[in-house]
């Protein structure tokens, strides 16, 4: 039989209420009298009834995950990094994806924090770079995490994750000019993401730090997919003058372009060079595999969740120093493989 919360008082020897309020990780609790029922929860391998918890009181103990993002795996590995951490921290998970562009959006996300009782929100590009979307969640009073491209700034009051991708876009390119290129076209994701414009700016910034010009003939917008990579990497490949390197912004594109250079009879990496982002598996899956800059959406999706629940929990117990805001920060790291090794 499984144990109950009176089980669990009977054995730290505390009222039921007491439990219940350590489970909580409510106040003035005494730190000796959390540490016997603590003891007691774990050898009784007791399970809080979550949704009971959620509806016995004020407090709830759910967050959501809110996304508009097309690729499969980047969402796969936020909701199983999120997850993990609700399960460690006793709380539930509600997902839900959204169309940014839609004109009904902030009504969609309002409903859905308002029926669910949210404790608290993940959100992940573009959805958490706009700014009428904060509007909203300020306006319900309900606590976020920010996943975001680019470096802390000062005025960020709520916590946020920072995902360095200027810094690795940099590195890339600096990679492809190592290996001797001089022609290095980039071939950019959806404008609506703010990675898209600090991953360009990246790669402008190593053309300049290594006082080669920048070609607009090379920069090329298209979108997060597959088929946007195939098509831009055919204009770039029919121009009078085609790159002997195209760095792409993210896996997906990059498997796109690669099979088009196949489709063209290029040899990769030995008469075109072929770099991505992110180290999905798109980017293990081609032949030959994908240089890439490895980053770990798991790992970032933990830590959203972990800083969002301190967040929560300093809020709910009315912190004497106040909510923490918390900063996270990431820097993809370049993996150099075959699709541009070999370059004379």
């Amino acid at each position: 039989m499984k144990s109950t919360i009176t089980d669990v008082a009977k054995l730290a020897g505390v009222s039921i209420k007491t439990v219940s309020r350590v489970i909580n990780q409510e106040d003035f609790v005494k730190p000796e009298t959390q540490e016997k029922v603590t003891k007691a929860i774990d050898k009784l391998k007791y399970q809080p009834n979550h949704a009971a918890r959620n509806l016995a009181g004020t407090n709830s103990y759910t967050l959501g995950f809110v996304y508009d993002n097309p690729n499969a795996y980047y969402i796969i590995d936020m909701q199983e990094g999120i997850l993990a951490e609700c399960k460690n921290e006793g709380y539930e998970l509600i997902i839900h994806p959204c169309k940014a562009d839609s004109l009904n959006v902030l009504d969609e996300i309002k409903t859905m924090i308002r029926r669910t009782r949210l404790a608290g929100l993940v959100i992940s590009p573009p959805l958490s770079e706009m700014p009428e979307v904060l509007a909203a969640l300020d306006e319900l009073d309900v606590s976020f995490v920010r996943i975001i491209s680019g470096a802390a700034e000062q005025q960020e009051s709520t916590p946020c994750v920072f995902i360095h991708d200027h810094q690795a876009a940099f590195k890339i390119t600096e990679h492809l000019i190592q290996q001797g290129h001089k022609k290095i076209a980039f071939i950019s994701g959806d404008k609506s993401h703010h990675s898209s414009e600090e991953r360009q700016n990246g790669y402008i910034d190593a053309l300049r730090q290594y006082q080669m010009d920048k070609n607009d003939d090379y920069i090329i917008a298209g979108h997060y997919t597959f088929e946007s990579g195939v098509n831009e990497a055919k204009n770039l490949l029919a121009l009078q003058d085609p790159p002997s390197a195209i760095f792409c912004c993210n896996d997906e594109i990059a498997a796109g372009a690669l099979f088009a250079a196949r489709l063209e009879g290029i040899k990769i990496p030995e008469q075109l060079a072929i770099a991505g982002f992110e180290d999905s598996p798109f980017s293990r899956q081609t032949w030959p595999k994908l240089t890439t800059a490895a980053q770990p959406t798991n790992i970032i999706a933990r830590k959203a969740a972990s800083s969002l629940i301190t967040h929560i929990v300093a809020k709910r117990t009315k912190n004497k120093v106040g909510c923490p805001t918390i900063h996270q920060h990431f820097e993809p790291e370049l993996i150099i493989r075959e699709s541009t090794q070999n370059k004379k």
